[in-house]
């Protein structure tokens, strides 16, 4: 239409007749409202009653004075990605259902993940993997051969008590990640957790594409004789990671540069407010 208009300078009722609309439905201009308010509102209260579907929903808004039908109220529920997801016969984690917000400094999120690999006995073992996603920091490698629900809670008391507790954590929803270990572990720490959709790695994209560059430059570069001895690779590949290498997503930067000029501007902003 525009094209028709600009370009070859036909009318407005000429170009709606050569592409076959009616000028009204061109010129219409939804007069819907936005409804950033109760859609807010919507996701606080869904926030706080991770259980309740729409329909609980609706008559808590209405108890608070705020007449909608429920057929609207229904489609700004999918449409903010609210929908309750069905537990399973046992107890498990399921996560924040807010939608995931990006990270704009330290510790606001980090994303867990295990990669696999063998030693040269044929022996399996496995990789924990802990990152920042604002600052792409490895902040922690924990290699074993058993890694359960209450070792990954402990990993992250351990990693809390230098860096401090994230606001969010993301994972896929792997048996450790949901076991009632890390149910009680988010809620004793008030930390909130959100799980991917089931088959959707793309969607805990920082810690993927760390595992990729994690197996391309340092577990299919060498083999490993003993526990011992891939604890101690990795270990030092997480330190030329961290310190050596830069990210073009940081800007050139390491992430531990990210890190402390994060951690720099923060104190600076402090300091001038």
């Amino acid at each position: 239409m525009t094209w028709a208009m600009t370009e070859k300078g036909y009318s407005q009722r000429r170009a709606c007749w050569l592409v076959g609309i009616d000028p009204r439905v061109y010129r219409y201009h939804s007069t819907r409202p936005d409804d950033a308010d109760l859609r807010g509102r919507l996701r606080a209260l869904a926030s706080e009653r991770r259980r309740f579907g729409y329909r609980r929903l609706h008559l808590l808004i209405e108890r608070e004075g705020i007449q909608v039908n429920w057929k609207k109220l229904y489609r700004l529920y999918r449409e903010e990605g609210l929908t309750v997801r069905k537990r399973g016969g046992r107890k498990r984690a399921l996560g924040t259902r807010a939608p995931l917000a990006v990270p704009q400094g330290p510790n606001q999120r980090w994303s867990l993940d295990f990669v696999s690999d063998s030693l040269a006995s044929g022996r399996r073992f496995r990789i924990l993997n802990v990152i920042d996603d604002f600052s792409r920091e490895c902040l922690a490698m924990v290699a074993d051969t058993s890694i359960s629900g209450q070792r990954v809670a402990r990993e992250l008391d351990w990693i809390a008590e230098r860096r401090g507790y994230p606001c969010l954590i993301v994972s896929d929803n792997g048996s450790e990640l949901t076991s009632n270990a890390i149910l009680k572990w988010q809620e004793d720490r008030h930390v909130e957790w959100h799980y991917i959709a089931p088959g959707k790695p793309m969607q805990n994209g920082f810690v993927e594409s760390f595992n990729g560059r994690l197996r391309d430059e340092c577990l299919n570069e060498h083999v490993f004789g003993s526990l011992r001895h891939a604890r101690s690779l990795i270990a030092a590949w997480r330190d030329d990671y961290n310190s050596n290498r830069p990210h073009t997503g940081l800007g050139g930067l390491t992430p531990h540069e990210a890190y402390e000029r994060s951690t720099m501007d923060q104190t600076a902003n402090r300091a001038n407010f």
